[in-house]
């Protein structure tokens, strides 16, 4: 039996060397307890840490572990929530100053059903204010550092920045984060993890403070995508407190992981899109594109029905409505410590007419068959996750987002996979991104499987303080 290390072990490798009996999850606790200790007053992934609880439910698991009382793949798996997913009796801030005190009411569904696979909750993430932003930063509460860069504070990605941090720092294996326009994808390809953006209704947002009814959606971030394939399977399936849910059966992407890309019909983005995306992030994706067609892929490339930037903006026009109808009271207050950054984005929500919203969703509903007409025949469309890697946060507009190519894939109501797939010169980061039609996960992640095994860039760690 080969001891694994608790820092960079997987999801999946924690769980083989649990059944097998070669590590316990009261060491693997104890180490990340440790090294988040050490480690997160540069970084700031975590807004809170559990480490008494934590502790516990790690002996816990022990000993029915030595009992034979292990109940499933997740047991002993620790994994951090991001700050807008609720505990009852724990604060949830959703990354506001005015929250801070804010106790939660109830438990969130898919907190409930990662304790009960057994996961251990190491604590809640940071998060960009209201999870209103795609940078990662947070005027107030503080931006985390993003891990690949210990001389310039970069861009960590947001809205889910400290679930990404804590991922790719060695802090957490795994960390819950969500995605309204890119907030999982992004934080995961500036920080080099693995992101899973699924369709809205998939898991539950029951108990997660909310942004865009529409377009909310939690996620996992994690080292590879065979764990973003068990996140996704513990958590997808019906709950009758969200009635999103109830439209999708449970979907188990494990039997189909492993079948590859053989055959399947893989688009491009259109050469009218390339100059907006920097260099080196675009040799990055043409790489590969090259390597999925050597893996048998065949790459088309349909003309698309609109560009991603009217898709960006259209997105903008929904978040900015239905942010506003939930937390426009708290932007409009100006005694409130709001981060200023973020008020000018909820704030042009108070002027969108109820006849305005209305026809900004019926177009989005005719823009969704428009694009599935362009796309038929096809199984993903292939892009770069960001258009850059991640900058120096003194360079970052506030005014603009990072979400050019994120925000098409919930207007469009597809789902996404973002995958490590390079490094530029600076040794930052790159990702390619997998949009997938509604409810196709298992083939997002089958594809994204496949392209993980034939690359190894998520075998790359960042510098050690």
């Amino acid at each position: 039996m080969n001891r694994i290390d608790p820092v960079w072990a997987t999801v999946a490798e924690l769980s083989r060397a649990y059944a097998e009996g070669s590590l316990s999850p009261v060491d693997v606790v104890d180490t990340l307890l440790e090294r988040i200790r050490k480690r997160d007053p540069v970084l700031h992934a975590f807004i809170a840490v559990y480490e008494s609880d934590a502790r516990l439910a790690a002996e816990a698991a022990h000993k029915a572990m030595r009992a034979r009382h292990r109940i499933g793949p997740l047991h002993g798996v620790p994994i951090g929530l991001k700050d807008l997913v609720d505990l009852q009796g724990r604060v949830t801030a959703g990354g506001s100053k005015v929250w801070i005190d804010r106790v939660s009411p109830v438990t969130a569904t898919l907190a409930e059903r990662l304790v009960g696979a057994g996961m251990i909750v190491l604590g809640k993430t940071h998060t960009v204010e209201f999870a209103m932003g795609s940078f990662g930063t947070n005027t107030h509460l503080g931006t985390p550092r993003n891990p690949w860069d210990l001389g310039t504070h970069r861009t960590p990605g947001g809205s889910s920045s400290g679930s990404a941090v804590a991922v790719a720092a060695g802090l957490a294996p795994v960390a819950i984060g969500t995605d309204t326009g890119g907030s999982v994808r992004l934080p995961a390809a500036w920080c080099g993890t693995v992101g899973l953006k699924v369709t809205a209704g998939r898991i539950s947002t029951y108990g997660v403070l909310p942004l865009s009814s529409t377009l909310d959606t939690p996620g996992p971030l994690t080292r590879s995508v065979e764990d973003a394939a068990l996140i996704f399977r513990a958590l997808n399936g019906p709950d009758p407190r969200d009635p999103q849910t109830l439209a999708w059966t449970p979907a188990d992407p494990l039997p189909t992981l492993r079948r590859g890309v053989s055959g399947l019909r893989l688009a491009v983005i259109p050469d009218s899109e390339r100059k907006e995306v920097a260099a080196d992030v675009l040799a990055a994706y043409d790489a590969s594109v090259e390597q999925l067609a050597r893996l048998g892929a065949a790459i088309v490339r349909p003309a698309l029905p609109h560009g991603f930037r009217d898709y960006a903006a259209a997105t903008g026009r929904i978040i900015s409505a239905e942010g506003y109808r939930f937390v426009g009271h708290l932007v409009d207050d100006p005694s409130l410590p709001v981060d200023p950054h973020i008020r000018p984005r909820i704030q042009p929500g108070r002027t969108i007419s109820a006849p305005e919203y209305l026809a900004t969703l019926a177009e989005r509903e005719d823009r969704q068959r428009e694009f599935a007409a362009a796309l038929a025949g096809t199984d993903a469309l292939l892009t770069p996750t960001a258009q850059t890697a991640a900058i120096p946060i003194d360079k970052v507009d506030q005014s603009g987002t990072a979400a050019y190519f994120t925000r098409a894939g919930n207007y469009l109501g597809l789902c996404g996979l973002a995958v490590p797939n390079g490094f530029t010169p600076e040794a930052l980061p790159t990702s390619l991104q997998i949009l997938c039609g509604p409810g196709e996960e298992s083939l997002a992640l089958r594809i994204g499987w496949a392209y993980e095994q034939a690359t190894d860039w998520k075998t790359r760690r960042p510098p050690e303080a």
